[in-house]
């Protein structure tokens, strides 16, 4: 799985970090951005990401996994597919930012794949302060599932590992800032 992770550090450097001044989801301030969407939708970079992600779940008795919508989706569909392929199926769910607007009115599709109770992995593609996470959970606990594990493809080590274990949730990384610009060289 290393060289898995050093492929996928390299893409990410490659096609998803940029220098700059920018202003985070978080409303912070960064002299650095990852927009992970370009890796994720990338081809490659969605297998690793898949095969990545099936990895650090592996061990966890889930029924599925999911993630607020826009940047979680391409995630989703990398992990429930490559899970398919190994044998393991695993289903999506995405969260929806607002409730829909007509239909049900849910925040959360894909419940029909799922029964109440049933346990699952909630994931995101950066962390920094983890309040986009800790949203997307919060409807998915509301809608009767159990969050067992949130994954996140980077962890930008500001403050969103500690807001999500006050909230009972204990953050698994595929990288670190440090992590990744180590393993991309």
């Amino acid at each position: 799985m290393m060289e898995l992770k050093r492929r996928l550090a390299r893409l990410l450097v490659e096609k998803s970090y940029r220098e700059g001044d920018f202003v985070l989801a978080s409303g912070r301030r960064s002299d650095y951005y990852f927009d992970c969407r370009v890796t994720a939708l990338h081809a490659e970079g969605s297998w690793l990401i898949g095969s990545l992600f099936n990895d650090m779940l592996k061990g966890l008795d889930i029924k599925g996994v999911g993630g607020m919508t826009l940047g979680a989706d391409p995630l989703v569909s990398a992990t429930t597919v490559i899970s398919h392929e190994q044998g393991r199926p695993l289903h999506g769910l995405l969260v929806r930012k607002e409730a829909k607007g007509h239909g049900t009115g849910q925040y959360v599709e894909g419940l029909g794949n799922f029964n109440a109770g049933d346990h699952v992995a909630m994931l995101e593609d950066v962390v920094t302060t983890g309040g986009s996470l800790l949203n997307a959970c919060h409807r998915v606990t509301d809608a009767g599932l159990n969050i067992v594990a949130v994954c996140t493809i980077l962890d930008r080590e500001e403050g969103g590992r500690e807001k999500l274990r006050e909230a009972g949730y204990e953050l698994l990384a595929l990288f670190t800032r440090a992590e990744l610009v180590a393993l991309a060289r």
